[in-house]
């Protein structure tokens, strides 16, 4: 069993920097591929990137350039660095983590919410 925590979302004008953690309640970077994901009001819920092994990362088009992804295996936590942020970005963001060797064992955070706007 992996309990996520989403922390850090907020409101921030465009153009502005968010930080948004994830902290795991057990190790999972030999084990979990994690990810953030984020769903808007009245749209599904998108991919915005991944992170697998603690290096290998992938990304959404639509952050791409703009946010990154990373791993401290120290303290379990999983980070989404969000650069110029847009309007469009709002969203519910969601921590996620995915069993490499049993892909249906998921487990998702609570969510955090991110609203861009002036």
């Amino acid at each position: 069993q992996v309990q996520l925590v989403e922390s850090g979302g907020g409101l921030v004008q465009p153009g502005g920097s968010l930080r948004l953690s994830c902290a795991a309640s057990g190790s999972t970077a030999s084990t979990y591929t994690m990810g953030w994901y984020r769903q808007a009001p009245g749209k599904l819920r998108e991919r915005v990137a991944t992170i697998t092994g603690g290096d290998s990362t992938n990304f959404g088009d639509s952050v791409k350039g703009r946010f990154t992804i990373s791993m401290d295996n120290a303290k379990n936590t999983v980070y989404l660095q969000m650069n110029s942020l847009k309007p469009e970005d709002t969203a519910i963001y969601f921590c996620k983590a995915v069993n490499f060797f049993t892909p249906k064992t998921q487990y998702w955070g609570q969510g955090t919410q991110v609203t861009v706007s002036s």
